[in-house]
């Protein structure tokens, strides 16, 4: 990405090379790959550079947008404070039915707006779901069939998956803000050089 900057204001952003006028000259989109960076920077144009120290992970923070600056012969892209999203569910109150900012369809104490924490559990039930749905027909077959038993490690991993997903969600609320349940999820190298998050994984099914 560049900027075109003209009298020490940035006039133009320019996501994709193309070619434009720059005073009484047109130029080709092919400068943006032959020109050297002071040949560029000589007519105004310059190479953005990206400031994410604010920018924080989008499933977990509100960013701002992005802002455009140039100082110190530089154009930087940056953001501005993060806001961390809603932990907590939120729930309708009798104020909100007395102004008609209730839905017809909900009741003071039904929820509102999902905080992360019941996402991200919901996420969790879904993908134990997932992973149960291929051996539930041996349960279903054994209340079909009188003299057909389930295999045992079947049954083991069926049972782990259901106290695994428990423990993950026992985490996830125990979270006391954003920046604890977000560390859940995070990946980091073991001295072993694997990856691991303090959520752990769920069990497979050893075929």
């Amino acid at each position: 990405m560049h900027a075109l900057v003209q009298d020490n204001n940035i006039t133009k952003i320019i996501k994709n090379p193309k070619s434009l006028v720059i005073g009484d000259v047109r130029y080709p989109a092919k400068i943006f790959q032959l020109w050297s960076k002071a040949e560029k920077e000589a007519i105004g144009l310059y190479e953005i550079v990206t400031d994410s120290t604010n920018f924080k992970n989008s499933d977990y923070y509100i960013n701002t947008n992005e802002e455009y600056s140039f100082a110190n012969n530089q154009v930087t892209k940056s953001w501005g404070t993060a806001t961390a999203k809603q932990l907590e569910d939120s729930f309708y109150t009798q104020e909100d039915s007395d102004n008609g900012l209730m839905p017809s369809d909900k009741s003071v104490g039904d929820v509102k707006v999902k905080g992360l924490k019941t996402i991200k559990i919901e996420d969790i039930k879904q993908q134990a779901s997932n992973l149960l749905a291929p051996t539930d027909w041996y349960v279903i077959k054994a209340t079909e069939v009188a003299d057909y038993n389930v295999p045992s490690d079947v049954t083991t991993f069926r049972t782990n998956v259901r106290a695994k997903s428990n423990e993950m969600e026992t985490s996830i609320n125990g979270a006391s803000n954003v920046e604890a349940l977000q560390t859940l999820f995070e990946y980091t190298q073991q001295d072993d050089n694997t990856t691991a998050r303090p959520l752990g994984e769920f069990p497979r099914l050893e075929s």
